[in-house]
């Protein structure tokens, strides 16, 4: 224990004397012949330190060193910061019209690290930004170095990321027909239609990595109509329209596309017809009570859309469901746009339905008419009991009265029917739909033969 207590003893001693030794007696005596040259030269002295331009030097001079030792101290452990340039652009350097590069970010990120006002310096001053130099590089992988110049060297960069492994191919061309797909359609003016649309050239050339280029399944232009300037009926031109490459699913691919954009022209038009309504009840009503009248608001609209559409369009059925009812009832239906039609000049339509005690009609051989049959067969009845029927029409008693054998079909439909004998659902209609039409013959028996 006391050789322990010795041992430390001497480092403590050791310790103290090489203070003593190396700083205590160092500035002890520099203090004592600063005291001395005092004493030997007050006067001298007291005049310089009674002189301002004296004091002035000394004040400058005790000021600089504090801002050196403040600046130094605060470099190290106060004003060390750190900001980032995201998405700093890529410019790299290579043969484009020969070679493609892949994996090459378009851009990185840069941290910049130092004092606040070096920084600041450092976003102010021009530099050629985020470089990477491919030249000479043959096709194939390649592990490269992005490098960031700039002059100030008081503080430090760091690119994000540094290095990148890129790919290079040669590039290939081929030419490739352009079609055109139409965007955001539903925004155009409902009454309008564009009927064509002609592009200012067939063809265009794709440049890019020989495996891309045969992923390509279509290249198109993009015809916005959100790009056209209040438009109307007539010839519309549309500048700069972008062409984007496709594969089969619809994916875009990445190539280049020469031109990159062409110019478009629309044909709009405006297409309409005027159409009758045709109210159409659905289900059967309250027992003893028949339709006396239907009257609609309105008996026709104007409709707009595809020209095809429109031609195909002699009427616009719109049902009411009639089921049980016991009194007259007022309907407000939304009509609904049939296929190809954009607009229709009324949305909605007002119905009232009046009612009136049901009566009935027989109305007996009435010929039956066949639909759908294939041209190459021919049907007969298996006996004159098939090829007619008795029709009971019933309604209110003032249309029932007017209703004619010629007012009314009876038919078969012998679509999917083939070769042989058949029994066959007898269905029957008539021109108003107020009235309801029943076969008292449910089904007939018929034969087809080859012609």
């Amino acid at each position: 224990m006391k050789k322990i207590t010795r041992g430390f003893a001497k480092i403590i001693y050791n310790i103290l004397s090489f203070f003593d030794r190396w700083l205590i007696t160092p500035i002890t005596k520099l203090i004592l012949r600063i005291t001395d040259f005092f004493k030997k030269n007050s006067k001298t002295v007291e005049r310089l330190l009674n002189k301002k331009s004296t004091l002035l030097v000394i004040s400058l001079l005790l000021a600089f060193c504090t801002f050196l030792i403040i600046d130094n101290k605060s470099n190290v452990t106060i004003d060390q910061y750190a900001e980032v340039l995201y998405k700093q652009k890529v410019i790299p350097t290579y043969n484009e019209e020969l070679y493609v590069v892949e994996g090459l970010p378009k851009t990185v990120d840069i941290t910049l690290i130092g004092q606040k006002r070096h920084i600041f310096l450092a976003k102010q001053t021009p530099s050629n930004g985020v470089t990477v130099d491919l030249t000479g590089l043959k096709p194939g992988n390649h592990k490269v170095t992005l490098k960031y110049s700039q002059k100030l060297k008081s503080v430090d960069y760091r690119l994000d990321p540094s290095t990148v492994t890129v790919t290079i191919y040669e590039k290939v061309s081929q030419t490739r027909t352009l079609t055109y797909d139409i965007l955001h359609k539903d925004s155009l003016d409902s009454k309008l239609y564009i009927k064509s649309v002609e592009l200012n050239r067939s063809n265009v050339i794709i440049k890019g990595a020989e495996y891309k280029l045969k992923k390509v399944a279509t290249v198109k232009a993009l015809v916005d109509v959100n790009n056209l300037s209040n438009p109307k009926a007539g010839k519309i031109e549309l500048k700069d329209v972008p062409l984007v490459a496709y594969d089969n699913n619809g994916e875009v691919v990445d190539v280049e596309i020469v031109p990159s954009t062409v110019d478009a022209t629309l044909t709009v038009t405006s297409p309409s017809k005027k159409v009758n309504i045709n109210v159409v009840p659905k289900g059967e009503l309250a027992f003893g009570k028949a339709i006396k009248s239907i009257t609609p608001n309105i008996t026709s609209v104007t409709v707009y859309g595809d020209e095809k559409a429109i031609s195909n369009i002699q009427s616009i059925d719109v049902p009411i469901d009639v089921k049980g009812l016991e009194n007259d009832k007022t309907y407000n239906i939304t009509l609904t746009k049939p296929n190809g039609i954009t607009e229709i000049s009324d949305k909605t339509i007002s119905i009232k339905v009046a009612l009136d005690v049901s009566v009935s009609k027989e109305f007996s051989d009435i010929h039956i008419e066949t639909e759908n049959l294939n041209e190459k067969y021919i049907v007969q009845a298996m006996n004159r009991e098939d090829s007619s029927v008795t029709v009971v029409v019933k309604g209110s008693k003032g249309i029932v009265d007017n209703v004619s054998s010629a007012n009314i079909k009876a038919y078969i439909d012998l679509e999917n029917y083939g070769v042989g004998e058949h029994e066959v659902e007898v269905k029957v209609k008539g021109d108003d739909l107020k009235l309801s039409y029943t076969s008292k013959t449910k089904k007939v028996k018929v034969r087809i033969t080859e012609k």
